[in-house]
Protein backbone atom coordinates (compact mmCIF):
# COMPACT_ATOMS: atom_id res chain seq x y z
CA UNK A 1 0.00 0.00 0.00
CA UNK A 2 1.34 3.42 -0.97
CA UNK A 3 1.86 5.91 1.88
CA UNK A 4 -0.61 8.31 0.31
CA UNK A 5 -3.31 5.62 0.52
CA UNK A 6 -3.03 5.70 4.32
CA UNK A 7 -3.64 9.43 4.60
CA UNK A 8 -7.13 10.32 5.82
CA UNK A 9 -9.01 13.38 4.64
CA UNK A 10 -8.99 14.76 8.18
CA UNK A 11 -5.19 14.47 8.35
CA UNK A 12 -4.85 16.25 5.02
CA UNK A 13 -7.09 19.10 6.14
CA UNK A 14 -5.21 19.44 9.44
CA UNK A 15 -1.97 19.54 7.44
CA UNK A 16 -3.31 22.46 5.39
CA UNK A 17 -4.18 24.32 8.59
CA UNK A 18 -0.85 23.58 10.29
CA UNK A 19 1.29 24.19 7.23
CA UNK A 20 -0.72 27.23 6.28
CA UNK A 21 -0.37 29.01 9.62
CA UNK A 22 3.23 30.04 9.01
CA UNK A 23 2.58 30.73 5.34
CA UNK A 24 -0.16 33.21 6.27
CA UNK A 25 2.13 35.00 8.74
CA UNK A 26 5.02 35.15 6.28
CA UNK A 27 2.91 36.64 3.50
CA UNK A 28 0.91 38.83 5.85
CA UNK A 29 4.22 40.60 6.44
CA UNK A 30 4.98 40.83 2.72
CA UNK A 31 1.47 42.14 2.15
CA UNK A 32 1.71 44.95 4.67
CA UNK A 33 5.25 45.83 3.56
CA UNK A 34 4.13 46.08 -0.06
CA UNK A 35 0.92 47.91 0.88
CA UNK A 36 2.69 50.48 3.05
CA UNK A 37 5.69 50.82 0.70
CA UNK A 38 4.80 54.42 -0.25
CA UNK A 39 4.64 55.34 3.46
CA UNK A 40 7.72 53.33 4.49
CA UNK A 41 9.67 54.98 1.67
CA UNK A 42 9.04 58.45 3.13
CA UNK A 43 9.71 57.40 6.74
CA UNK A 44 12.94 55.47 6.20
CA UNK A 45 14.20 56.75 2.83
CA UNK A 46 13.30 60.44 2.51
CA UNK A 47 14.25 61.82 -0.92
CA UNK A 48 13.33 64.70 -3.21
CA UNK A 49 12.41 62.10 -5.87
CA UNK A 50 9.55 59.76 -4.88
CA UNK A 51 10.71 57.17 -7.44
CA UNK A 52 14.12 57.02 -5.69
CA UNK A 53 12.42 56.54 -2.30
CA UNK A 54 10.27 53.72 -3.70
CA UNK A 55 13.33 52.13 -5.34
CA UNK A 56 15.18 52.07 -2.00
CA UNK A 57 12.12 50.65 -0.22
CA UNK A 58 11.73 47.90 -2.83
CA UNK A 59 15.46 47.22 -2.71
CA UNK A 60 15.22 46.53 1.02
CA UNK A 61 12.20 44.31 0.27
CA UNK A 62 14.39 42.42 -2.21
CA UNK A 63 17.33 42.23 0.20
CA UNK A 64 15.27 39.87 2.35
CA UNK A 65 15.32 37.44 -0.54
CA UNK A 66 19.13 37.31 -0.50
CA UNK A 67 18.83 35.33 2.73
CA UNK A 68 16.18 32.98 1.32
CA UNK A 69 18.60 30.51 -0.31
CA UNK A 70 20.59 30.41 2.95
CA UNK A 71 17.42 29.74 4.93
CA UNK A 72 16.36 27.14 2.39
CA UNK A 73 19.69 25.34 2.71
CA UNK A 74 19.76 25.44 6.51
CA UNK A 75 16.15 24.44 7.08
CA UNK A 76 16.18 22.12 4.06
CA UNK A 77 18.84 20.13 5.89
CA UNK A 78 16.77 20.27 9.09
CA UNK A 79 13.56 19.28 7.30
CA UNK A 80 15.10 16.28 5.54
CA UNK A 81 17.20 15.22 8.54
CA UNK A 82 14.94 15.85 11.54
CA UNK A 83 11.51 16.32 10.01
CA UNK A 84 9.31 18.87 8.30
CA UNK A 85 7.56 19.65 11.59
CA UNK A 86 10.78 20.66 13.38
CA UNK A 87 11.78 22.96 10.53
CA UNK A 88 8.36 24.59 10.38
CA UNK A 89 8.29 25.24 14.14
CA UNK A 90 11.54 27.23 13.97
CA UNK A 91 10.71 29.21 10.84
CA UNK A 92 7.42 30.57 12.20
CA UNK A 93 9.05 31.75 15.46
CA UNK A 94 11.83 33.57 13.59
CA UNK A 95 9.37 35.21 11.19
CA UNK A 96 7.07 36.39 13.99
CA UNK A 97 9.87 38.06 15.97
CA UNK A 98 11.39 39.82 12.95
CA UNK A 99 8.00 41.05 11.71
CA UNK A 100 7.10 42.49 15.12
CA UNK A 101 10.45 44.27 15.46
CA UNK A 102 9.81 46.24 12.25
CA UNK A 103 6.82 47.83 13.99
CA UNK A 104 9.10 49.29 16.66
CA UNK A 105 11.86 50.81 14.50
CA UNK A 106 12.19 54.61 14.99
CA UNK A 107 12.00 56.70 11.80
CA UNK A 108 14.93 58.16 9.86
CA UNK A 109 14.11 61.60 11.27
CA UNK A 110 14.81 60.29 14.79
CA UNK A 111 17.86 58.02 14.48
CA UNK A 112 19.10 58.76 10.98
CA UNK A 113 20.74 56.08 8.86
CA UNK A 114 20.47 53.52 11.69
CA UNK A 115 16.72 53.24 10.93
CA UNK A 116 17.04 51.79 7.40
CA UNK A 117 19.94 49.59 8.60
CA UNK A 118 17.73 48.00 11.28
CA UNK A 119 14.92 47.61 8.74
CA UNK A 120 17.32 45.84 6.37
CA UNK A 121 18.51 43.49 9.13
CA UNK A 122 14.92 42.57 9.98
CA UNK A 123 14.23 41.87 6.31
CA UNK A 124 17.30 39.60 6.15
CA UNK A 125 16.08 37.59 9.16
CA UNK A 126 12.63 37.33 7.59
CA UNK A 127 14.22 36.12 4.37
CA UNK A 128 16.10 33.41 6.27
CA UNK A 129 12.84 32.21 7.75
CA UNK A 130 10.90 32.47 4.48
CA UNK A 131 13.47 30.37 2.62
CA UNK A 132 13.14 27.57 5.14
CA UNK A 133 9.38 27.91 5.35
CA UNK A 134 8.78 27.51 1.62
CA UNK A 135 10.44 24.14 1.11
CA UNK A 136 9.27 22.63 4.39
CA UNK A 137 5.66 23.75 3.92
CA UNK A 138 5.65 22.53 0.31
CA UNK A 139 6.83 19.07 1.33
CA UNK A 140 4.43 19.05 4.31
CA UNK A 141 1.33 19.79 2.20
CA UNK A 142 2.16 17.58 -0.79
CA UNK A 143 3.25 14.62 1.35
CA UNK A 144 0.02 14.78 3.35
CA UNK A 145 -2.16 15.00 0.21
CA UNK A 146 -4.12 12.06 -1.26
CA UNK A 147 -2.30 10.83 -4.37
CA UNK A 148 -4.98 12.05 -6.79
CA UNK A 149 -5.24 15.47 -5.11
CA UNK A 150 -1.64 16.63 -4.80
CA UNK A 151 -2.24 19.54 -7.17
CA UNK A 152 -5.26 20.69 -5.17
CA UNK A 153 -3.60 20.39 -1.75
CA UNK A 154 -0.32 21.82 -3.01
CA UNK A 155 -2.18 24.88 -4.32
CA UNK A 156 -2.87 25.92 -0.74
CA UNK A 157 0.83 26.64 -0.27
CA UNK A 158 0.38 29.64 -2.56
CA UNK A 159 -3.32 30.12 -1.83
CA UNK A 160 -2.71 30.72 1.87
CA UNK A 161 0.22 32.98 0.99
CA UNK A 162 -2.24 35.19 -0.87
CA UNK A 163 -4.67 34.94 2.06
CA UNK A 164 -1.89 36.39 4.22
CA UNK A 165 -1.19 39.08 1.65
CA UNK A 166 -4.89 39.86 1.36
CA UNK A 167 -5.19 40.08 5.12
CA UNK A 168 -2.26 42.51 5.17
CA UNK A 169 -3.80 44.56 2.35
CA UNK A 170 -7.23 44.59 4.01
CA UNK A 171 -5.78 45.78 7.31
CA UNK A 172 -3.81 48.40 5.39
CA UNK A 173 -7.01 49.54 3.69
CA UNK A 174 -8.85 49.78 7.04
CA UNK A 175 -5.98 51.66 8.71
CA UNK A 176 -5.57 54.17 5.87
CA UNK A 177 -9.31 54.84 5.72
CA UNK A 178 -9.70 55.45 9.44
CA UNK A 179 -6.60 57.46 10.29
CA UNK A 180 -5.45 60.89 9.25
CA UNK A 181 -2.12 61.28 7.50
CA UNK A 182 -0.28 62.41 10.63
CA UNK A 183 -1.47 59.43 12.70
CA UNK A 184 -0.92 57.02 9.81
CA UNK A 185 2.69 58.10 9.29
CA UNK A 186 3.41 58.36 13.01
CA UNK A 187 2.06 55.07 14.40
CA UNK A 188 -0.78 53.68 12.26
CA UNK A 189 1.41 51.81 9.78
CA UNK A 190 3.14 50.04 12.69
CA UNK A 191 0.04 48.23 14.00
CA UNK A 192 -0.07 45.41 11.41
CA UNK A 193 3.62 44.57 11.95
CA UNK A 194 3.18 44.37 15.73
CA UNK A 195 0.23 42.00 15.27
CA UNK A 196 2.71 39.53 13.76
CA UNK A 197 3.66 38.19 17.19
CA UNK A 198 0.07 37.07 17.84
CA UNK A 199 -0.23 35.32 14.48
CA UNK A 200 3.15 33.69 15.06
CA UNK A 201 2.17 32.23 18.42
CA UNK A 202 -1.11 30.84 17.08
CA UNK A 203 0.69 29.26 14.10
CA UNK A 204 3.41 27.74 16.29
CA UNK A 205 0.77 26.24 18.62
CA UNK A 206 -1.18 24.69 15.73
CA UNK A 207 1.93 23.19 14.14
CA UNK A 208 2.96 21.49 17.34
CA UNK A 209 -0.33 19.60 17.46
CA UNK A 210 0.24 17.65 14.23
CA UNK A 211 2.50 14.69 13.50
CA UNK A 212 5.11 14.76 10.75
CA UNK A 213 4.17 13.57 7.25
CA UNK A 214 3.64 9.82 6.60
CA UNK A 215 6.35 9.89 3.92
CA UNK A 216 9.03 11.33 6.23
CA UNK A 217 7.89 9.11 9.11
CA UNK A 218 8.34 6.03 6.91
CA UNK A 219 11.84 7.13 5.88
CA UNK A 220 12.69 7.75 9.54
CA UNK A 221 11.32 4.39 10.75
CA UNK A 222 13.17 2.44 8.06
CA UNK A 223 16.41 4.29 8.88
CA UNK A 224 16.65 5.76 5.37
CA UNK A 225 17.26 9.33 6.52
CA UNK A 226 20.45 10.50 4.84
CA UNK A 227 23.48 11.60 6.84
CA UNK A 228 23.71 14.89 4.94
CA UNK A 229 20.60 15.35 2.78
CA UNK A 230 21.70 18.80 1.58
CA UNK A 231 24.96 17.44 0.21
CA UNK A 232 23.24 14.37 -1.25
CA UNK A 233 20.74 16.60 -3.07
CA UNK A 234 23.61 18.03 -5.11
CA UNK A 235 24.43 14.75 -6.85
CA UNK A 236 24.50 14.78 -10.65
CA UNK A 237 21.15 13.03 -11.16
CA UNK A 238 19.29 15.37 -8.78
CA UNK A 239 20.97 18.56 -10.03
CA UNK A 240 19.13 18.34 -13.34
CA UNK A 241 15.82 18.61 -11.46
CA UNK A 242 17.12 21.47 -9.30
CA UNK A 243 18.18 23.49 -12.35
CA UNK A 244 14.86 22.95 -14.13
CA UNK A 245 12.91 23.90 -10.99
CA UNK A 246 14.95 27.11 -10.91
CA UNK A 247 13.75 27.78 -14.46
CA UNK A 248 10.14 27.24 -13.43
CA UNK A 249 10.66 29.56 -10.46
CA UNK A 250 11.87 32.49 -12.59
CA UNK A 251 8.65 33.34 -14.44
CA UNK A 252 6.43 32.00 -11.66
CA UNK A 253 7.92 34.34 -9.05
CA UNK A 254 8.23 37.30 -11.41
CA UNK A 255 4.48 37.14 -12.08
CA UNK A 256 3.64 36.52 -8.44
CA UNK A 257 5.51 39.54 -7.11
CA UNK A 258 4.47 41.81 -9.95
CA UNK A 259 0.87 41.11 -8.94
CA UNK A 260 1.25 40.88 -5.18
CA UNK A 261 3.71 43.67 -4.27
CA UNK A 262 4.75 45.72 -7.30
CA UNK A 263 1.24 46.71 -8.44
CA UNK A 264 0.41 48.59 -5.25
CA UNK A 265 3.39 50.96 -5.48
CA UNK A 266 3.26 51.04 -9.31
CA UNK A 267 -0.35 52.16 -9.54
CA UNK A 268 0.12 54.72 -6.75
CA UNK A 269 3.51 56.18 -7.69
CA UNK A 270 3.59 55.78 -11.47
CA UNK A 271 -0.05 55.70 -12.58
CA UNK A 272 -1.07 58.22 -9.86
CA UNK A 273 -4.06 56.16 -8.75
CA UNK A 274 -5.17 57.30 -5.27
CA UNK A 275 -3.68 55.09 -2.55
CA UNK A 276 -7.05 53.84 -1.28
CA UNK A 277 -8.18 52.85 -4.78
CA UNK A 278 -4.87 51.10 -5.37
CA UNK A 279 -5.40 49.02 -2.21
CA UNK A 280 -8.98 48.26 -3.23
CA UNK A 281 -7.90 47.07 -6.68
CA UNK A 282 -5.23 44.85 -5.14
CA UNK A 283 -7.74 43.43 -2.68
CA UNK A 284 -10.21 42.44 -5.42
CA UNK A 285 -7.48 40.86 -7.58
CA UNK A 286 -6.16 38.92 -4.58
CA UNK A 287 -9.64 37.51 -3.90
CA UNK A 288 -9.95 36.34 -7.51
CA UNK A 289 -6.46 34.82 -7.30
CA UNK A 290 -7.37 32.93 -4.09
CA UNK A 291 -10.46 31.44 -5.76
CA UNK A 292 -8.67 30.40 -8.95
CA UNK A 293 -5.61 28.64 -7.50
CA UNK A 294 -7.37 25.54 -6.06
CA UNK A 295 -9.41 25.32 -9.26
CA UNK A 296 -6.21 25.18 -11.33
CA UNK A 297 -4.77 22.62 -8.91
CA UNK A 298 -7.83 20.42 -9.38
CA UNK A 299 -7.64 20.75 -13.15
CA UNK A 300 -3.99 19.68 -13.05
CA UNK A 301 -5.00 16.60 -11.02
CA UNK A 302 -7.29 15.65 -13.92
CA UNK A 303 -5.35 16.56 -17.07
CA UNK A 304 -1.76 16.97 -15.84
CA UNK A 305 0.53 19.71 -14.56
CA UNK A 306 2.22 20.55 -17.86
CA UNK A 307 -0.86 21.55 -19.94
CA UNK A 308 -1.93 24.08 -17.29
CA UNK A 309 1.57 25.49 -16.76
CA UNK A 310 2.24 25.83 -20.49
CA UNK A 311 -1.11 27.62 -20.93
CA UNK A 312 -0.08 30.09 -18.23
CA UNK A 313 3.27 30.73 -19.95
CA UNK A 314 1.66 31.38 -23.32
CA UNK A 315 -0.97 33.62 -21.75
CA UNK A 316 1.66 35.82 -20.11
CA UNK A 317 3.74 36.01 -23.28
CA UNK A 318 0.78 37.17 -25.37
CA UNK A 319 -1.18 39.41 -23.00
CA UNK A 320 1.25 41.04 -20.52
CA UNK A 321 2.29 44.03 -22.62
CA UNK A 322 -1.26 44.80 -23.84
CA UNK A 323 -2.41 44.68 -20.21
CA UNK A 324 0.18 47.26 -19.12
CA UNK A 325 -0.78 49.51 -22.03
CA UNK A 326 -4.44 49.13 -21.08
CA UNK A 327 -3.76 50.25 -17.49
CA UNK A 328 -1.52 53.16 -18.47
CA UNK A 329 -4.06 55.99 -18.02
CA UNK A 330 -4.52 55.11 -14.35
CA UNK A 331 -8.27 54.50 -14.52
CA UNK A 332 -9.45 52.42 -11.54
CA UNK A 333 -11.55 50.06 -13.67
CA UNK A 334 -8.73 49.53 -16.19
CA UNK A 335 -6.23 48.84 -13.41
CA UNK A 336 -8.67 46.40 -11.81
CA UNK A 337 -9.32 44.52 -15.06
CA UNK A 338 -5.60 44.46 -15.85
CA UNK A 339 -4.81 42.94 -12.47
CA UNK A 340 -7.59 40.39 -12.99
CA UNK A 341 -5.95 39.22 -16.22
CA UNK A 342 -2.56 38.88 -14.51
CA UNK A 343 -4.20 37.01 -11.59
CA UNK A 344 -5.86 34.56 -14.02
CA UNK A 345 -2.63 33.53 -15.73
CA UNK A 346 -0.65 33.60 -12.49
CA UNK A 347 -3.14 31.16 -10.92
CA UNK A 348 -2.06 28.62 -13.56
CA UNK A 349 1.45 28.83 -12.11
CA UNK A 350 0.69 29.16 -8.42
CA UNK A 351 -2.14 26.63 -8.35
CA UNK A 352 -0.12 23.89 -10.05
CA UNK A 353 3.64 24.42 -9.77
CA UNK A 354 3.92 23.70 -6.02
CA UNK A 355 2.92 20.05 -6.51
CA UNK A 356 4.90 19.84 -9.73
CA UNK A 357 8.24 20.91 -8.22
CA UNK A 358 7.71 18.72 -5.12
CA UNK A 359 7.01 15.69 -7.31
CA UNK A 360 10.34 16.11 -9.10
CA UNK A 361 12.30 15.04 -5.98
CA UNK A 362 12.31 12.10 -3.55
CA UNK A 363 11.27 12.29 0.11
CA UNK A 364 14.85 11.95 1.37
CA UNK A 365 16.03 15.17 -0.31
CA UNK A 366 12.79 16.97 -1.19
CA UNK A 367 13.15 19.98 1.14
CA UNK A 368 16.89 20.39 0.51
CA UNK A 369 16.40 20.25 -3.27
CA UNK A 370 14.04 23.22 -3.21
CA UNK A 371 16.98 25.53 -2.47
CA UNK A 372 17.14 26.02 -6.24
CA UNK A 373 13.61 27.41 -6.22
CA UNK A 374 14.61 29.95 -3.58
CA UNK A 375 17.72 31.08 -5.45
CA UNK A 376 15.61 31.85 -8.52
CA UNK A 377 12.88 33.39 -6.35
CA UNK A 378 15.44 35.79 -4.85
CA UNK A 379 16.51 36.93 -8.31
CA UNK A 380 13.21 37.14 -10.16
CA UNK A 381 10.68 37.57 -7.38
CA UNK A 382 12.24 39.41 -4.48
CA UNK A 383 14.21 41.75 -6.70
CA UNK A 384 11.44 41.82 -9.32
CA UNK A 385 9.61 44.92 -8.05
CA UNK A 386 12.95 46.77 -7.85
CA UNK A 387 13.98 45.74 -11.38
CA UNK A 388 10.55 46.57 -12.80
CA UNK A 389 10.61 50.04 -11.23
CA UNK A 390 14.21 50.61 -12.34
CA UNK A 391 13.31 49.71 -15.95
CA UNK A 392 10.63 52.41 -15.89
CA UNK A 393 13.11 55.00 -14.60
CA UNK A 394 15.72 54.08 -17.25
CA UNK A 395 13.40 53.77 -20.26
CA UNK A 396 10.70 56.27 -19.32
CA UNK A 397 8.18 53.69 -20.56
CA UNK A 398 5.59 52.94 -17.86
CA UNK A 399 4.62 49.70 -19.63
CA UNK A 400 8.21 48.38 -19.71
CA UNK A 401 7.80 46.02 -16.68
CA UNK A 402 5.98 43.75 -19.13
CA UNK A 403 9.29 43.00 -20.88
CA UNK A 404 10.81 41.84 -17.60
CA UNK A 405 7.94 39.44 -16.94
CA UNK A 406 7.75 38.07 -20.50
CA UNK A 407 11.50 37.44 -20.62
CA UNK A 408 11.49 35.33 -17.45
CA UNK A 409 8.33 33.44 -18.43
CA UNK A 410 10.21 32.15 -21.49
CA UNK A 411 12.66 30.40 -19.14
CA UNK A 412 9.73 28.87 -17.27
CA UNK A 413 8.22 27.58 -20.51
CA UNK A 414 11.49 25.88 -21.47
CA UNK A 415 11.86 24.28 -18.01
CA UNK A 416 8.28 22.95 -17.97
CA UNK A 417 8.64 21.54 -21.48
CA UNK A 418 11.80 19.61 -20.57
CA UNK A 419 10.45 17.98 -17.38
CA UNK A 420 8.36 14.78 -17.47
CA UNK A 421 4.70 14.78 -16.44
CA UNK A 422 4.27 13.85 -12.76
CA UNK A 423 0.58 14.08 -11.84
CA UNK A 424 -0.15 10.39 -12.51
CA UNK A 425 2.96 8.97 -10.81
CA UNK A 426 3.41 7.91 -7.14
CA UNK A 427 5.29 10.35 -4.92
CA UNK A 428 8.89 9.18 -4.51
Amino acid sequence: MNESDKISSNSSIRAIVAGGAGIILEWFDYGIYGTFAPIISEIFFPSYDPIVSILLTLLVFGVGFIARPVGSAVFGYVGDKYGRKVSLAWTIIIMAVATTLIGFIPPYATIGVVAPIILTCCRLVQGLSAGGEWGSATAFLVEYAPENRRGFYGSFQQNLAVVGLTLGTLIGFIVTNNLGKEALYSWGWRIPFILGIILGYVGWYIRNKLEDTPFFTKVEKTHEVLGNPLLESLNKANMSGIIKVMGISLGWNAGFYILMTFMSSYTTTVLKLPFRLSLLSSLFSFILFIILMPVMGLISDKIGRKPVLISGCLGFMVFTYPVFLFMADGSFMKVLLGEFVIAFFQSMFSGVAVAFVAEVFTTQVRVSSLVGYNIAAALSGGMGPFFATYIIKVTGNISSPAYYLIGLVIFTLIAVATLPETYNKPLG
